[in-house]
């Protein structure tokens, strides 16, 4: 890989390192705000509710970002396949409009001799 691609990779991964820690600091705040409206737990209870809540919206998240990660590479092979297509009929039709200017000119030149 050249040095761009490495920095860009980088980046990619410090990107989704960060995203991610933020997702479970978010669900960590979410299990405290869940834990406070049961004010009944001992401290031990609370700290097991908040594990199972953090556990689960985190298992969640992963399951969210796999569908969408799933979906975007289906978007990318079908947008790949329609770009190659498009691109294809674009060649076809310049080439089939070259030669037919080409046959026209041709054609006006040997009519008008």
């Amino acid at each position: 890989m050249t040095p761009d691609k490495d920095s860009a990779r980088g980046l990619a991964q410090l990107e989704g390192f960060l995203l991610w820690n933020a997702e479970v600091e978010r669900a960590r705040r979410q299990a405290c705000r869940v834990a406070d409206q049961l004010p009944w737990l001992t401290t031990a209870q609370r700290e097991d509710v908040e594990r199972v809540f953090v556990t689960e919206r985190v298992a969640v998240s992963r399951e969210s970002l796999i569908r969408i990660r799933d979906r975007a590479e289906e978007l990318r092979e079908e947008y790949t396949g329609r770009y190659t297509r498009l691109r294809a009929r674009c060649l076809a039709v310049s080439v089939g409009a070259v030669g037919a200017v080409t046959c026209l000119g041709t054609a006006v030149t040997l009519a008008l001799r």
